[in-house]
């Protein structure tokens, strides 16, 4: 039978094939190796849920979802954030998606707010994105902001005009 020679196959060579590499010198990995496993993507953890017979005083913040079905006396500030049917907060809410099925006192800022048929909120809400559906019950006003959760600072006033501007003397 015929064998090939080691040292004429292309290809990594082993410390066998080749007399510049010693036994204890290993081949260079090729850069779409195998031993190459991508992380398993990471799961969403659930949303933390604050239940019924909870009563907050104080604020809460958090970068993930947050489910509030109990008593809120601060403001919230969270990814996505729902308030329960049962549910009572007097603060402000700000979130990138605000879902309100409960009662709200105070100031609503997120990206996409939905306040549905059984959702009561008394405050203002400034909004990119705004549903409100029939039965809903709000007294306030709505803003359409590019940016609503930029807080840094509220909407300017316009310039009053000046007296040369107003054409009084």
């Amino acid at each position: 039978m015929f064998s090939k020679s080691k040292i004429n196959e292309p290809g990594p060579r082993t410390a066998e094939g080749n007399p510049q590499m010693d036994a204890t010198t290993k081949p260079a990995q090729p850069q779409g190796s195998q031993d190459y496993r991508p992380a398993a993507p990471k799961a969403k953890p659930p949303a933390s849920v604050l239940s019924a017979d909870l009563h907050i005083k104080g604020n809460v913040k958090t970068t993930g979802d947050i489910q509030v079905e109990g008593q809120i006396e601060g403001d919230i500030r969270a990814h996505l954030l729902t308030v329960g049917e049962g549910a009572t907060v007097r603060g402000e809410l700000v979130a990138d998606d605000v879902v309100i099925n409960g009662r709200i006192v105070g100031r609503v800022r997120g990206l996409k707010v939905r306040l549905t048929s059984t959702a009561r909120v008394e405050g203002d809400i400034i909004h990119k994105t705004i549903a409100i559906e029939s039965g809903a019950h709000f007294e306030g006003s709505v803003q359409r902001q590019e940016d609503p959760l930029n807080t840094t600072g509220a909407p300017k006033p316009l310039p009053k005009p000046s007296v040369a501007e107003g054409g009084h003397d």
